[in-house]
């Protein structure tokens, strides 16, 4: 994901407290931003200890953006969306060390077949002697998104953590997300074609490709999202198994990507490893008695691979009544 996301629900405070409707789309009436200022002041600034703990995830974030362009640029469009799902294997291995977080014997066999179906899709790749572009490095490639893999694992949970450690509402994590994002962006920036920028403007480069490809990344997150909220585990993991499809229809009609029996192997074990994992726990169940009828029950556990659900924590409330932070909560002077 990009550092700035969107998801869960915009929490609601008191009569006559900084509401945290100000950031509800639309909101644009005076009294609505007087309240927001006010509130952001304090949540960001005031409460600057709180914001910090976020510089950790926001730079993880943004470093793992950047290893996503360098290896989809060393990897075909298909082996790069392949490999790339082995982001719900760091994940839930993260989420067990970091959460204490169980799985059930069908999600760790979904996860060896994972790790299976991408070790195949990279034996295929080293052992294709067909024409590669002169600039693509597969190890480098292949090197990128793992630490992109590593690193979105470790930063989902962090956030995930901190999520549950505290009332603040995912907009304004997220919002926080995007601040030191945006500020760890500009300096690399400044850093890497820091001259560049300045005798071109900063928008220099801006073809219409990139700017598709930078409204595609915003839309794809909110929608994301969307799905996570108003759907279920199994259509995102329909959804995840349909980009891959899609990737190797596109890489084929648009860079001459071959499929052979090798990668068409490795492919559909990462599409199954995918949608067993994201089985609901009714379904999962049956699936684990019906493969092993005397084993007792499992604790299933909100799949680690997925965005938290609106509904964060049991101890900390529904996110859809709760403020953003009750100490927070204090009469604004004047309303």
């Amino acid at each position: 994901m990009a550092a700035v996301g969107s998801g869960g629900s915009i929490a609601t405070a008191g009569p006559g407290a900084v509401s945290a409707g100000a950031l509800e789309p639309g909101a644009t009436t005076a009294g609505n931003v007087k309240h927001l200022v006010l509130f952001l002041h304090e949540a960001v600034l005031v409460q600057y200890m709180d914001t910090l703990k976020l510089a950790v995830p926001s730079l993880i974030y943004t470093l793992q953006n950047n290893l996503q362009y360098v290896a989809i640029s060393n990897l075909p469009a298909a082996t790069f969306q392949v490999t790339y799902q082995l982001k719900i294997l760091t994940t839930a291995l993260f989420s067990v060390l970091m959460l204490n977080r169980s799985l059930s014997r069908l999600q760790w066999a979904s996860l060896l077949l994972l790790f299976t179906g991408v070790a195949i899709v990279q034996a295929q790749q080293a052992g294709s002697g067909g024409p590669r572009p002169l600039d693509q490095n597969p190890g480098v490639g292949l090197a990128a998104v793992v630490a992109s893999c590593l690193s979105s694992g470790f930063a989902g949970v962090y956030f995930e953590k901190i999520l549950k450690g505290s009332s603040g509402s995912v907009w304004l994590r997220n919002l926080q997300l995007g601040l030191f994002g945006t500020a760890l962006g500009l300096v690399g920036l400044w850093w890497t074609e820091g001259t560049a920028v300045a005798r071109r403007g900063f928008f220099f480069g801006y073809t219409p490709a990139v700017w598709g490809v930078v409204l595609n990344q915003a839309f794809g997150g909110l929608l994301v999202a969307v799905v996570v909220k108003y759907a279920d585990n199994i259509l995102k993991g329909f959804a995840t198994s349909l980009s891959i499809v899609l990737s190797t229809v596109a890489s084929i009609r648009l860079f001459g990507f071959h499929v052979d029996p090798l990668f068409a192997l490795g492919a559909g074990l990462v599409i199954g490893a995918v949608y067993l994992y994201s089985l609901p726990r009714g379904a999962a169940k049956a699936i684990a008695s019906a493969s092993a009828p005397t084993s007792g029950p499992c604790t299933h556990q909100q799949p680690p691979g997925q965005p938290p659900p609106p509904q964060l924590s049991s101890h900390h409330g529904d996110l859809s009544t709760e403020p953003f932070l009750p100490k927070l909560l204090t009469k604004v002077k004047g309303s």
